[in-house]
């Protein structure tokens, strides 16, 4: 008997062949931005989100899939990081903004996790939402009155 290597995608559909290049760029561009310090990543994040309107949860889950598609290391169990930073970074590239987290379980044993939220709602975690304690949170820009 074997085992899988790799969690399977969800929803097991492919990408649109348009958003594949993309995919790849933001996972490529999510993989060093991983290696920068947390601070500079949230100031990286802030400058990036300006423009961006709120993301709803379907643009975010199909910019989660479509990263998971195309890397294993956002797929495996320890991609939490690349995984996160690559769906902004494509949800960005579609002119939206998720609220990217960093933050810590709640329960024993500690662990570091991020992911990405939209609506209130912690997008393709396997987890209850009460799950983590958010440390670091970068959300859309607040829409200006006119």
């Amino acid at each position: 008997m074997s085992t899988p290597m790799s969690p399977p995608r969800r929803g097991g559909q492919t990408p649109l062949p348009l958003r594949r290049p993309l995919a790849i760029a933001a996972v490529g561009a999510a993989r060093l931005l991983a290696t920068q310090p947390p601070g500079r990543i949230r100031f990286i994040l802030t400058w990036l989100r300006r423009g961006a309107t709120p993301a709803d949860y379907r643009q975010t889950l199909a910019a989660r899939d479509a990263v998971t598609a195309v890397s294993t290391l956002c797929r495996g169990p320890h991609g939490c990081l690349p995984r996160s930073l690559a769906t902004t970074l494509l949800c960005r590239a579609s002119g939206v903004w998720p609220t990217w987290y960093v933050g810590v379980r709640r329960v024993a044993p500690f662990a570091a996790h991020a992911w990405v939220e939209t609506e209130g709602v912690m997008v393709g975690e396997p987890v209850p939402a009460d799950h983590l304690r958010p440390l670091i949170a970068v959300p859309p820009e607040s829409v200006r009155a006119s």
